[in-house]
This record gives structure tokens, sequence and C-alpha cells, in this order.
């Protein structure tokens, strides 16, 4: 999708997507170290703005967004690396794809993380043949050195085929946020937060910009541009003779990935709002064997299908990216809004820049998407969050004066609380000067 874009100049797009993403990513450590809980940006918007109503439209956003992740996922599952492999209706793949993910997401969170652990590393050992596949075709004089070099088709304004290259390009950071939803199920987050944003966000630079530069350089950008499994071309093009099938295989396990990050996040969003009242009770059952919140998985899971056959591809990912860079907006401003309010325990602090900078930039990159995007993609992100707030106002809009409130004052540190907990104990709104311990 990049490279319809940006043509052999891709790679720059992805430099900008990581620049934005880790722009953000410094106001998003300092916000979730202050104030760790699993409703994540909703919390952060709750204490600068004080509007439930915003609070919830960003959580819908939010969650919005990892479905949509996940589903975009599900529609690449059932494209060209899986008929590699076998021939299927994509509709069934996609339905198949979800269904097992959502089980491993019931099972718990360590089988959850455990198994995209594996899958990351399945993943990075699939970029890494990438590149040397890329690097042997280009030695074997096949292929362009200077086609990384040429932007777009020669004729489009570059510095606009750049924002709309880096829009797309930042689904491939989509991620760094979903850590804040996950707070209440980690230890030290003061300590674990920044080097898990900052250290995954620069490998997954690296690895992408090094992938993309020499992919465009190896085959032609509109072949790339054409194809649901464009990294399989270089494989099959590549001297050294890879399985075509078992590259497939890698590039499956790596859209996996995506997916079960995303409905893991998104479970555990649906199960912190319900907690804090912005979402209906029922959201918060629990197995009583796993610990997890089951009938969020099974919302999370059967509305990411319903979004999978809603859409194409590159159409589910501009929805995702529209979506985020909205959240991240509000996210900055809350960082601005919060730089001021003290709490009793260390937290990572940001630049004062960062923040700021992180508003310039989602905004540029939303203004860009709303003035060039298809308009479905938009109105897809505005149905979504729209039909939510409808149902909001109807059930809890009218008493919303009763609706928890984040307190205002320092609050304590705490460790492994949440759904997944080893010790769970039921959640509770942090009022000043409280203590949540186990």
């Amino acid at each position: 999708e990049v490279a319809g874009e940006m043509g052999g100049g891709a790679w720059l797009a992805f430099v900008v997507a990581f620049g934005v993403a880790g722009v953000s990513a410094l106001s998003l450590c300092e916000l979730v170290t202050k104030y760790p809980g699993a409703a994540g940006v909703t919390i952060y918007v709750e204490r600068a703005f004080r509007r439930p109503t915003l609070s919830f439209a960003v959580g819908l956003a939010v969650l919005a967004s990892g479905l949509t992740s996940a589903a975009t996922a599900a529609r690449a599952f059932g494209g060209d690396y899986l008929t590699e492999l076998v021939t299927v209706n994509a509709t069934l793949a996609a339905a198949g794809f979800l269904l097992l993910l959502s089980a491993i997401n019931y099972w718990g969170v360590l089988a959850s993380l455990r198994m995209n652990l594996v899958m990351t590393v399945v993943e990075v050992g699939g970029l890494i043949l990438v590149i040397v596949a890329a690097v042997a075709l280009l030695g074997s004089g096949d292929g362009d050195l200077s086609r990384p070099l040429e932007f777009g088709d020669g004729d489009a304004f570059v510095p606009l085929a750049l924002l709309g290259g880096a829009a797309i390009a930042f689904f491939s950071f989509l991620g760094f946020e979903d850590v804040a939803n996950m707070s209440e199920e980690v230890q030290r987050p003061r300590i674990s937060y920044p080097l898990a944003l900052f250290g995954g966000l620069a490998v997954t630079a690296t690895l992408y910009v090094a992938v993309v530069y020499l992919a465009t350089a190896a085959v032609a950008p509109d072949r790339l541009a054409d194809s649901s499994g464009p990294l399989l071309l270089v494989v099959d093009d590549s001297p050294l003779e890879l399985s075509g099938a078992g590259f497939a295989a890698i590039a499956l396990i790596a859209v996996a990935n995506t997916a079960l990050a995303n409905l893991v996040m998104g479970s555990r969003l649906l199960y912190g709002m319900a907690e804090r009242g912005i979402m209906p009770p029922q959201l918060r059952a629990v197995a009583p064997r796993r610990s997890t919140p089951w009938l969020a998985v099974i919302v999370t899971g059967a509305a990411a299908f319903a979004l999978a056959v809603s859409g194409d591809l590159g159409g589910l990912a501009r929805t995702t990216v529209l979506l985020l860079l909205s959240v991240l907006i509000l996210m900055n401003a809350s960082a601005i809004r919060l730089r001021g309010d003290a709490v009793r325990h260390d937290h990572f602090r940001a630049p004062a820049w960062a923040p700021w900078l992180g508003v310039a930039a989602c905004a540029t990159l939303v203004a860009h998407q709303l003035a060039t995007g298809a308009p479905w993609d938009a109105l897809r992100a505005a149905a979504i969050v729209g039909a939510g707030l409808v149902v909001y106002r109807l059930t809890y809009g009218r008493r919303t004066a009763d609706l928890p409130q984040v307190a205002s004052g320092p609050t304590a540190p705490h460790d492994a609380v949440g759904p997944d907990a080893t010790k769970a104990t039921k959640s509770e709104t942090p009022r000043e000067g409280s203590h949540r311990e186990i």
C-alpha cells in the first residue's frame, strides 16, 4: 500500500511514521507510568478534560482501532500468503483465524503473551530472511539500487505523497499505544514501560526501514503495490531458491501476531471501561478458572469479524490509522494539561516539547487523510464511534454524574492488578491517598 503511494521511496514514509509514533510514545510513557490502569488513554482524557462523554468516545476509538487492526490482519490472512499453502474462502479463513486467536485470548494473558513472543521471534526471522533474499537478488545483478530514491510516479508532489505514505505506514507501528491497557497486569511499570516502548519502536523501525528499502530496490514498486503478499515476491525472485510456502507460513504467523495483540488489548480495554462504569457492567464478567474477561473476549472477536467483511485491506488500515491518530491528538493534549498534576510515585517524564509536537504531527496526518483519503474510510470510523456514543447516551448519558470519576489528587502505584493478575482482587476506582496493592 505504501509503495503504491510513494514508489521506491516508500522507506522514507516509514521513517516519518516512526518519528510520529516516537514523539507520541514519549507522552504515553509519561502518562502510563504516572496513571497505570486498564482503561488506558480514557483515564488520561478523563483526568485532563473531566468530560465523561469525551472519555467514552476516546475509549471507543481506541477499541475500534484495535478491532479494525485485527480485522485488517484477518483480511490479510486470507490473501496471497494463505493461497500459497491452501485454497480456501477468504471469509471462512478470517472467521477461523479470529476464532482461534479469541480462544488463545480466553485462555489467559500469559498464554497470549507467550504466543506473542514465539510469533514475534518467527516474524523477526521472516523479516531477516527478506533482507537476505533481497541482498542476494541485488547481488546477482537483478533489481535496481536507484529505485529507493525515486518518489511516486514522478508527477506527484513529493511532500503530499510522503504524508499519504506515512499515514498508511503508521499502521505498521500501531501497538505501542496498546501497552497502556495492560498496565494493571505489569509489575514495576516505571522500569518496564520505557524499555518496552522505545526499545520495541527502535527495533521495529530498523527492521521495517531495511526491509522496505531493500524490497523496493529488488522488486518494482508497482508489483509490490499490486500484491497482497508483497514480501513473497522478494523471496520468490531471489536466487537463493527459498521455499515460498515456508515463507508464506512465516508471514501468516506475523499477521496472527498483529491480530492477537489487538484482540488482547481490546478485551482488556472493554473490561477496564466496564470497571469505570462507561460500558455495560456485564463486560466485567471474569471466567472463574481462567480469570480472563470472557464476555469481552467474545465481543471483541465477533466485532473484528464483522469489520473484516466490511472493507478491503487498505481501507481497513486507513480507518485504523485515522482512529488512532485522533486518539493520539487527545492523548498528547492530556499530557500537556496533566504536566503539573503531581503523584506520589516516581514516573517517566517526557521532554516538555514532546506532547506539543505530537499534537502537531498527528493532526497533520489526520488532515491529510481527511483531505485525500477515500470518504468511506472516514465514514467507517465516524460510524463506529457515533453508534457507540448513541448507545452510551441512551444507557448511561442521563446519569453521567453518577459515573466514577478519577481522583484529581496523587495516586499510589500498584502492581499486577487486573483480570489476569495472579491474585486478582476486585478493581476499584482509586481515591485520593489510596493504595492498590496485592
